[in-house]
């Protein structure tokens, strides 16, 4: 199985699509952004800096997040293949992410765009809830997402909390990020012939299964 790089903007559902590919696909789920967060819950002058960027939208450094995924993709785990979710960013860490793919010899995989509209993206992050201990996601805007128990992750039993950077001002902050700084991926992959679409306006259900076509064409 290739790899698989999952872009979209903020709340369009690239952790919940992983999570599934993970659980069909047996494939480890790489998210920075988690990997991230659990350094800026660190005791130290980097996890306070990480801290602060995170909850004020604004991007870490690439040399960092480039040296954290590198120790992660070199695990036993992912010699067959992961889902890179929240990176590349943007055409300078696509850049410098394939000159790292090209040291370590391994292959760039697949890249699959989650496309959705703004207003249904953002009515999303209004409700949604995670797991601090699994990472589960959760929404209480959406039928498919909704936690059995109220506030409880339904997988280990965690008291659900909602992410400090999931409200309305840093959430259109992010999204004009992606605009700006992210889309231009699209084409960035697009020239390299390894870009496909989905619509992911209809939810999880609908958004997986045209994955999973993707991935037995």
């Amino acid at each position: 199985m290739k790899s698989i790089i999952l872009i979209a903007a903020p709340a369009a559902g690239k952790g919940t699509e992983a999570a599934l590919l993970k659980k069909d696909y047996g494939m480890p789920h790489i998210s920075t952004g988690d990997m991230l967060r659990e350094k800026a819950a660190e005791d130290s002058d980097l996890g306070r800096d990480i801290n602060y960027k995170i909850n004020n939208g604004i991007f870490v450094s690439d040399d960092l997040i480039i040296d954290i995924l590198k120790e992660r993709i070199q695990k036993e785990d992912c010699d067959n293949g992961y889902i890179l979710d929240g990176f590349p960013r943007n055409v300078e860490q696509a850049s410098e992410y394939q000159k790292m793919l090209e040291e370590l010899n391994k292959d760039l995989g697949i890249v699959i765009v989650i496309d959705i509209d703004k207003n249904i993206a953002a009515s999303r992050i209004a409700g949604r809830l995670s797991c601090p201990n699994c990472k589960e996601v959760y929404n209480t805007n959406s039928k498919e997402l909704v936690p059995k128990k109220e506030g409880i992750c339904d997988k280990c039993g965690e008291k659900l909390v909602k992410r400090a950077d999931d409200n309305e001002e840093t959430y259109l902050d992010r999204y004009n990020t992606y605009i700006e700084k992210t889309s231009p991926l699209i084409d960035y992959y697009d020239k390299l012939g390894v870009l496909y679409h989905v619509n992911g306006n209809y939810g999880k259900d609908s958004t997986h299964e045209q994955i999973k076509k993707i991935l037995g064409d």
